[in-house]
């Protein structure tokens, strides 16, 4: 018997989602402690773009946020490259592994490649170049504002870009708002 309508995961905005429901998602199935992590020192002062950040419902309960992050990386003249830092995917631990993550992955590649921008992440190369096209290796050589192996540093570049292949990734300076992301 399938399951009633209200009750089938969706993709819906995560900007419908109540801020208190992502937090408590978020500190299960990272951690509270998860604003110690690099990928959030990435991000610091800025907020998630609507564009870019996706959640699963079943109605009644949230499953899963994924979030896209307006970041640059500055290279060694200075220049400005801006990007797209996609993360945390999170999902509730005991709905992981039923592919809403990858769902909600699949989401935000597809809105970076309408609008023609490209993406970067912390994560497992393995996973991420298999089935989004995210790649270790060109962003190796990119500094960050805490500890990472280079190699779980990924790039999914647009068409057409060209990275440096030094620099410091973190906030986009032109949209830090100064306050503390989820």
């Amino acid at each position: 018997m399938p399951l009633p309508e209200e009750q089938v995961p969706q993709l819906v905005p995560l900007a419908v989602i109540d801020a208190a429901q992502i937090v408590t998602l978020l500190d299960a199935a990272f951690g509270a402690d998860r604003h110690q992590r690099t990928a959030y020192k990435v991000r610091v002062g800025t907020e998630w773009l609507p564009e870019y950040s996706v959640a699963v419902t079943d109605g009644s309960h949230l499953l899963g946020t994924a979030q896209g992050w307006p970041v640059a990386v500055i290279d060694e003249a200075g220049e400005r490259s801006p990007l797209i830092m996609v993360g945390p995917v999170a999902v509730i631990p005991e709905m992981q592994g039923t592919g809403i993550g990858k769902q909600m992955t699949h989401a935000i590649c597809d809105a970076l490649d309408l609008h023609g921008e490209s993406g970067v992440m912390i994560g497992d190369p393995e996973y991420y170049e298999r089935f989004f096209g995210f790649r270790s290796g060109p962003a190796s050589g990119w500094s960050l504002p805490g500890p990472v192996e280079a190699r779980r540093v990924l790039l999914r570049p647009a068409p057409g870009t060209r990275w440096p292949a030094r620099g410091q990734l973190g906030p986009d300076p032109l949209h830090n708002k100064g306050g503390l992301p989820n």
